[in-house]
This record gives C-alpha cells, structure tokens and sequence, in this order.
C-alpha cells in the first residue's frame, strides 16, 4: 500500500476542522473515519500491480556518446484499469531520462513508454527493478510493487578518433600508390618498372630493364601485404590517471581502434591484449573487416586494475600468442620508475623477434606552463634589468 501527498494533505486539513470545531473529541473521530474510508475505497478501486506485465525493446550496443532510445512495453492482465507511475530503475552511469513515467493502462490493454540512457562510463548496463504504484481514483493512496524485465545494455568506446579516419585512409592510398599524383606508392616489394620521370630517385633506376629497353626506368615498389600487427593494452594502475577528464585507458583504447581499422583496410592482420597483472583480453590476429566490431566488443568491459603491470607477463603473453614478426604498439604511460624497473629489463627479449612501438599519452597540461608564468618572467626580466644586473 502506497499513501500519496494528497492523503496527507486531507488529514491536515481535518486537523485544522478539529481544531475549529467546538467538539473536537467528536470532530476528530468523524474526520479519521472520513479519511480512512476514502483512502480505503481508493485502495480498493486502484488497479492490481501483480497483474501487469513488461517487455522491453530497443539496440542491445551503442557507443558511450550515443543516446540509446528503450520501450518498456506495459500490459494489464487485470479486470481494472492501472493509472500509475512506473519507475524504471537504471545506475547512475546509465543516465536514464526521464525517472519516473505516468501512465493509465486500460484492463486488457497495452502502452508503451519511452526511456532514453545517456550513459556516461563504457561497459553493461542492466536495469535494477521497475517500481509500479497504481493509484486509486481519488489519488489519495494506491497498490506498489516490484517487477523484473531483463535487458543489458553494451556501451562501448565513443572512438571519436573516427573523424580523423579519412585523412588517415588518404594518407593510405598515397604510400599504396593509389593517387596518380603521387606517383609511385613507397614499399619494399617490387611492383613494376615505369619510364624515368625528372625528378625520380636516381637509385631506383633499373639498369639491365634499361638495357633491354633502350629507354631509362625505374623500379617501382609497393607496400607489403598481411602484414601482422599487435596491439597491446596497459591496463594497470597508471592506465587510470585522468587527461582531460577521461582515463588515460580510454584514449589508447581510441588510439587502437583508428590504428585497427587503417591496419584492416591496408589488409594487414590485427591482434589485441589487453593485460595488467593477468591478461584481460586476448583477441588472435585477424584480417576480417568485422574485427573491428568485435575488438571494440571486447574493449568495451575493459577498465583499469588498481595493480602494477607485469611487464614480464605482457612480453610472455604476446610471444605465446604471435608466432610471426609482427609490429607491437604497446599503449602505456612512461613513467620513469615504472620503465626502468618493468619494461626496459624485458624490452629486449620482445624487441629480439618483433618491431615494437612505444605510445604514451602526453598530458597537454603538464607541457603547458602555468597561469601568469610568461607574466611573471617579463617582469623578473625588467626588474633586474632595472637594478642593473642584465
């Protein structure tokens, strides 16, 4: 049983009746059976809550800087007509607008009610409870309870390094030798033999084709194919720091995703780990335009452990998982103890049988000087010019 503000409202209202009324004993007794009787035919009157049933609908993924649009689907199995609010319960990361629903659902009826989740944080999201109370006529008071519907929602990197894919995708087809205007693609495998243009590399000139031609060319190259790349995620504690108020984890987890998708579209093979302490994630190589989507999957419950790395391990771990040579991003921080006591040690095993690159996120506000500090310099500068000391 649920008492609405109205009830409350009508019981100071008899308080005030009984204090101006010149039988107050009497007064007030017919003022409580007043309010109870009506609060009770109210509670009767108001529709069942057991009897209702919810389905929901609506995507199951979206990217963290999407709004998710949800339908909870209502329907009264009851004899009597449900006016309620319905609280569908989500965490506070979910950012579920608006909280609370009113709704008024005939017997034998169906309505749908809309929520959108504006979530804040990556990884699932999953409703708590939906709270229905259905009020009586009168407002005064009504029947509350709990339902379950189900529903899990995957937020997943914004990836917002997206924007700079064409660029990175143009840059692409010049190196490949795919704009005419550029000539030929750089590479270190053989494509063709070209005649000599003025201003090409004398030492791509093919002497014996030049020979047998009677013309001068030259050589022409083209970048390797399946190529292997692996990219590895820090996922220790210096992976939690915050630059710009989003952990240093989430800008290497967009850095990977734009190296991936050129990677993919070069036709190279991509792998992910993920690792701190233990391997988190750990995704084998692959050429498939839809390991995209499944490495953004998987980067999606991915969050930093309060732990040091084991650098030892994140070497152990990507020797066992690659058995070619391949170039390793491995995403960190740099942090001076860190490298000299974790990753330098066993740099050089890993480095022995693959290339390997080091990227590390540059905090814009440690490389920026303080507020007032060039003020503060000109002026040192004229005061001591004015002692006479410069």
């Amino acid at each position: 049983m649920a008492i609405t503000g109205r009830a409350v409202a009508l019981a100071l209202l008899g308080v005030l009746v009984v204090l101006l009324s010149p039988a107050p004993g009497l007064t007030m007794l017919l003022v409580g059976l007043v309010v109870v009787g009506l609060v009770g035919v109210d509670l009767t009157l108001a529709g069942g809550v057991r009897t209702l049933e919810f389905t929901r609908s609506g995507p199951t993924s979206a990217r963290l800087d999407q709004p998710v649009p949800l339908v909870l689907g209502i329907t009264n199995d009851g004899a009597r007509t449900v006016r309620a609010r319905v609280r569908d319960a989500w965490p506070p990361s979910a950012g579920a607008r608006p909280r609370v629903h009113r709704v008024v659902v005939p017997a034998g009826e169906r309505r749908f009610l809309e929520t959108t989740l504006y979530p804040t944080r990556r990884g699932d999201r999953e409703p708590f409870r939906i709270t229905v109370r259905s009020l009586g006529p009168l407002g005064l008071a009504g029947r509350q309870g709990r339902h379950h519907c189900p529903w899990r929602i995957r937020v997943l990197p914004p990836f917002t390094s997206r924007r700079h894919l064409p660029a990175a995708l143009a840059r692409l087809r010049e190196v490949e030798g795919e704009v005419a205007i550029r000539g030929a693609g750089a590479g270190s495998e053989f494509d063709s033999l070209r005649d000599y243009v003025i201003g090409d590399d004398v030492r791509l000139i093919d002497w014996r084709g030049t020979a047998r031609r009677g013309a001068v060319v030259v050589r022409t190259f083209r970048p390797e194919r399946d190529r292997r790349v692996v990219c590895v995620l820090d996922t220790g504690r210096t992976s939690a720091g915050r630059v710009g108020d989003v952990p240093r984890l989430d800008h290497a987890l967009d850095a990977a995703l734009l190296l991936t998708a050129v990677a993919l579209r070069a036709g190279d093979r991509v792998g992910l780990i993920a690792h701190d302490s233990v391997p988190r994630v750990t995704l084998p190589g692959s050429h498939d335009h839809a390991f995209l989507a499944r490495m953004t999957d998987a980067m999606a419950r991915l969050e930093p452990a309060i732990v040091e790395a084991d650098h030892a391990g994140i070497v152990s771990t990507v020797l066992r998982e690659t058995s070619h040579r391949c170039l390793v991003v491995l995403f960190t921080e740099l942090v001076p103890a860190v490298v000299e006591e974790g990753l330098l040690p066993v740099l050089g095993t890993l480095t022995a049988r693959h290339t390997v690159v080091v990227a590390a996120l540059r905090d814009p506000r440690v490389d920026a000087p303080p507020a007032g500090h060039a003020a503060a310099v000109t002026d040192t500068y004229l005061t001591l010019k004015s002692l006479g000391r410069l």
